[in-house]
């Protein structure tokens, strides 16, 4: 049975590339990715989110971040192509997502499926039991995937690479970028070897949204000690304490059941297994429930990296709704972005996300080899050998900070790139998180970004 779940997952991935979007303007393409050793064929492929007009010659590629998809930048990448002429946005979806089974959220996004059935598919048959819900989602067992623990940034470069290539062959100005772990990836993909040369070879700019990497490596101890602590656990990471693919899948599910049914009572605020902390003190609709558990006010603290500002519970009501209290960022815009609206087997979480990934990019270090890249086969060599006419744009957010503007000057510096090149925006005291991809309609990251963009393009 488990391998006819893993095959169907990734046949259902593979299908999606072929099906329409709902979304003008956009197309979801898979293609071949890197031979990782040990994995099976068909998890050898990297999905790329496209929007914007095919015919537009210049790509943005954007790295979503920990437990991020493709799906979390389509609003933005909407925003982007509008105001940036001659643009498209193109989103990587990493080969972890094809172990989601997104069979029921792709019928509720179409109307063919309540909200109750969504829950119970993903959650509530696991309290209610088998012989209430029979047919149900089957989280993948770690033993069926131990490959997966090879996931790490040489395979995330490698699928990258394939992207930057199918970008390139456009002949227009390719940008790579990323959010938070992104960030790292596009320091990774920037400074990496390949055959003697830095990816950054032809690239026109870097964009790093409150991510990136320091020139401070882990050690080769470090490195070794999390290696030996992998092979003995999960291939997943645990998003703020939840394990995989629980945090995920509370996402999708409450995000798509806001858009579903906002004003509906919230089966997941009386759910015995949803973290307390992430429960309204009051009976609250849906919408207002999922708000509670992600805006910067209310949400634990472990869940930093989930959090915009977002509002809070209205003030009065037999079950509260949600008060936007003028915050940057509209709730069921930020429920779009995680739900994945109008996209058809897509949401904007990763309810796999690799370990071995986020290992890595400690030894990422600004580009600049260090002895814990070798324990990691991690070959991001080349930090003082980028291009001198990139241009580099950092965005510092609540968890980034002034770090991710050192980590650009840094990267700047050790190339002698000049600091006319380099666009710094700090705004932790003001932009949550995940603000940059969500804020509207004033949404200052969204300004800078394309200004950069059009300023690289020359119109």
């Amino acid at each position: 049975m488990r391998a006819v779940v893993l095959a169907t997952a990734a046949a259902l991935w593979m299908v999606v590339a072929l099906v329409p979007s709902a979304v003008a303007d956009t197309r979801f393409e898979c293609i071949d990715g890197f031979a990782a050793p040990g994995t099976p064929a068909k998890f050898n492929r990297v999905g790329v989110l496209e929007v914007g007009p095919s015919r537009a010659k210049n790509v943005l590629v954007l790295n979503p971040g920990t437990s991020a998809s493709a799906a979390y930048f389509a609003p933005l990448a909407r925003d982007i192509v509008r105001r940036a002429r001659g643009w498209q946005v193109w989103a990587v979806e990493r080969r972890e997502n094809l172990l989601e089974d997104q069979s029921v959220v792709n019928q509720a996004k179409a109307g063919r499926a309540t909200d109750q059935r969504l829950f119970d598919y993903y959650l509530g048959y696991i309290t209610k039991g088998e012989g209430v819900v029979p047919d149900h989602y089957e989280p993948i067992r770690d033993a069926d995937v131990p490959f997966a623990r090879q996931w790490g940034m040489r395979v995330e470069i490698e699928d990258l690479r394939r992207v930057v290539k199918a970008a390139k062959r456009l002949r227009g100005k390719v940008v790579v970028g990323g959010h938070s772990l992104g960030g790292s990836i596009t320091t990774a993909y920037a400074t990496w070897d390949f055959r003697g040369t830095p990816g950054a070879k032809g690239l026109s700019g870097l964009v790093l949204d409150d991510g990136g990497s320091g020139p401070t490596p882990v050690t080769a101890e470090q490195a070794g000690q999390s290696l030996q602590e992998l092979q003995g656990g999960s291939p997943w990471l645990a998003f703020g304490g939840i394990p995989a693919p629980f945090a995920g899948l509370f996402n999708v599910v409450a995000s798509t059941g806001v858009l579903m049914n906002p004003n509906g009572t919230s089966e997941l605020q009386t759910w015995p297994l949803l973290p307390d902390n992430l429960k309204p003190p009051v009976p609250t609709t849906n919408i207002a429930s999922y708000g509670y558990a992600l805006d910067t006010e209310t949400s634990p603290p472990a869940l930093a990296a989930a959090q915009a500002h977002l509002g809070h519970l209205a003030a009065t009501g037999e079950r509260r709704g949600w008060d936007r209290a003028g915050e940057l960022s509209p709730i069921r815009s930020y429920a779009r972005m995680f739900s994945g609206t109008g996209l058809k087997g897509l949401d904007g979480t990763a309810w796999y996300h690799p370990r071995r990934l986020t290992i890595d990019s400690g030894a990422v270090a600004a580009g600049n080899a260090n002895p814990a890249q070798d324990v990691l086969d991690v070959r991001a060599t080349h930090g003082d050998d980028l291009p001198r006419g990139l241009r580099i744009y950092a965005f510092g957010a609540s968890l980034g900070g002034t770090r991710v503007l050192d980590a650009a000057r840094v990267l700047a510096g050790q190339s002698g790139i000049p600091r006319r090149n380099l666009t710094l925006v700090e705004r932790h005291e003001t932009y949550a998180h995940n603000d940059p991809a969500s804020a509207s309609p004033n949404n200052e990251f969204l300004d800078e970004l394309v200004h950069f963009l059009t300023t690289i393009s020359g119109r």
